[in-house]
């Protein structure tokens, strides 16, 4: 099979890594300076001190806005920025953070995060970007762009911004968000996202002491829900995004539409990487550019600058990992406002349906609030395992986590984040020779267990690392034959790949003399981008000029050279001429 790399097969042996949802941790659970630490001193000494007093819980998680004291040494300030998709809510707190002496966008993607920096940069204030795969620090810098669960809670800073705050109900990363919301130590707080979450963090920050001000924004530009589906595909103009919420759907639609002869695809979808996604939209968004419709999944809700001017939904039902459900109004409303972008070239935005049968759900869902957020996601810090562990006397993560998430005890503002696929790589890892730190990094790093080239790279990494304290890239990909994927299923393949790669940069940022290839793994993420995207290109149509294929073939070779690729593989082909 024709893919970037061939990992070694490698069933998962243990028992508990079955297949399960879709969920990818993107980052792990404390910022690089709380990497470095790892165990926060004072707080240890005051958790042991109040433990072998009989007067502390270790599994009493009701007051978590106390593990940030630094943050509780500040009276801040918070504004929160509220309002629908397209209100100018998160413009207002960045022309803020631009305006301070220093400060932190934190957002929920990379996409976003270097979205900022890149503007920061632009207009003379020096910023870094920091993310679980990338590092841009700019010599003296005082702001940084980081996504989410990279934030630092140690560092003083004049203005803080976190941005799509309503995530902060998610179930699997809703936890980094109420960590920023407490723990981010700065005199100005500005909070951007869905109305949905205003009583929420309102009564959680009354225990801090903050002060809270909301400042609701309006819509900029007019959104028209159309009283008729599409109707026939030859109805598809420039300018339309039309939704799905699978791979296979989305392909299937770029398919029928260049089938027609009118129009060419960009594509939008989550396990697309990042950067192919920026193209694509890029694509998308350049008035000379032949591809003028686009097709994506939910992952347009946030992220990426789009000029649209009418989304389309395929469907209004979504697999949301345990079953198929109606998209919920929050979502329905994220995906639609898309439409219309303030400033672009369709200030005004129309949102429809493919099939008649899903209007009522959706002019409904328009007309309706998001219900209301009633719970932030929570989990217990690396302190607090490492102390229950000593306490039980053992350093097996999976029953350490297990039985402290069966003990825990919330207040009902907080829900415990789901440790699903955690606890199914703490199963294997438990069975390496590892020390609880490193298995806590394993658990916490952005594996998709569902993907089982994801999921083998993950156990090759623990293994190898168990056996050597160091991982070499060499030993974990067979060097093949690199060469565009001419089908679906070697497209996906390539995409795990892509996840591998990522996954052993994620590791490379936090033990970096035990992953010491992280160049080598940058590169070959690059090339499977740029051979995901000449994909792109080629699929579901024929060009009328032959040579735009050939000159995608000898572009791909321009940009990155063959001695290049050759260094980390034996033979690489572009694909058939």
């Amino acid at each position: 099979m024709a893919v970037a790399v061939l990992l070694r097969q490698r069933a998962l042996s243990s028992p508990h890594a079955v297949s399960c949802r879709n969920a990818v941790y993107t980052s792990g659970l404390f910022s690089n300076s709380d990497l470095h630490s790892k165990v926060n001193s004072t707080s240890l000494r005051f958790w042991r001190t109040y433990h072998n007093s009989g007067k502390f819980d270790l599994t009493d998680l009701t007051h978590p806005h106390m593990w940030y004291p630094k943050a509780r040494e500040k009276k801040r300030n918070v504004f929160l920025h509220v309002g629908p998709t397209n209100s100018g809510k998160t413009y207002s707190a960045l022309k803020r953070l631009e305006a301070s002496s220093s400060g932190v966008y934190c957002g929920p993607l990379r996409l976003l995060a270097r979205e900022v920096a890149q503007r920061l940069n632009k207009v003379n204030v020096p910023c870094n970007l920091i993310t679980g795969q990338e590092r841009n620090e700019i010599e003296g810098a005082k702001h940084s762009s980081v996504t989410v669960e990279m934030a630092d809670m140690t560092t003083n800073y004049q203005c803080a911004v976190i941005d799509e705050i309503q995530m902060v109900g998610c179930k699997s990363r809703g936890y980094s968000f109420t960590r920023a919301l407490l723990g981010l130590c700065s005199d100005e707080l500005h909070v951007c996202g869905d109305p949905a979450a205003v009583p929420l963090i309102q009564r959680i920050l009354e225990a801090t002491g903050d002060v809270v001000t909301v400042q609701y924004y309006e819509r900029l530009s007019p959104l028209v829900p159309l009283k008729s589906p599409l109707g026939s595909f030859s109805n598809i103009k420039a300018g339309d995004c039309l939704v799905s919420f699978s791979r296979r759907g989305i392909y299937k639609l770029k398919k029928r539409i260049e089938r027609e002869g009118k129009h060419l695809c960009s594509v939008v979808y989550g396990s697309l990487p990042p950067e192919t996604r920026t193209k694509q939209a890029t694509m998308f968004n350049d008035d000379t550019s032949d591809l003028n419709v686009l097709v994506a999944s939910d992952a347009i809700g946030m992220g990426l600058n789009l000029n649209i001017s009418r989304i389309i939904f395929s469907t209004m039902m979504k697999f949301d990992g345990f079953c198929n459900r109606e998209l919920t109004v929050a979502e329905i409303k994220q995906i639609a406002g898309r439409a219309g972008r303030y400033g672009s070239k369709f200030p005004v935005g129309e949102v429809t349906c493919l099939n008649p049968q899903d209007l009522p759900l959706l002019h409904s869902s328009l007309k309706s609030a998001s219900s209301i957020i009633e719970r932030a996601g929570l989990f217990p810090t690396f302190d607090l395992l490492s102390l229950y562990s000593r306490l039980h006397g053992t350093d097996f993560f999976h029953p350490i986590l297990e039985r402290f998430l069966e003990k825990a005890k919330l207040s009902p503002d907080y829900f415990i984040t789901d440790c699903e696929d955690m606890l199914k790589v703490a199963a294997i890892v438990d069975d390496l020779p590892l020390g609880l730190y490193d298995k806590y990094l394993f658990c916490m790093s952005p594996v998709d267990v569902s993907d089982d080239i994801s999921a083998q790279g993950l156990v090759q990494f623990a293994e190898n690392y168990a056996r050597k304290g160091i991982v070499r890239l060499k030993e974990i990909f067979t060097p093949g034959t690199l060469q565009v994927p001419k089908t679906d299923n070697q497209l996906k393949e390539l995409e795990s790949v892509h996840k591998v790669l990522e996954l052993y940069v994620w590791l490379s940022f936090r033990m970096d003399d035990s992953f010491p290839d992280r160049e080598v793994a940058a590169s070959q993420k690059s090339i499977c981008s740029m051979l995901i995207e000449e994909y792109l290109e080629r699929f579901g149509w024929q060009p009328q000029d032959r040579r735009k294929v050939l000159g995608g073939a000898q572009k791909l070779l321009q940009e990155y050279d063959v001695s290049q690729m050759n260094k980390y593989f034996q033979e690489v082909n572009p694909g058939p001429k």
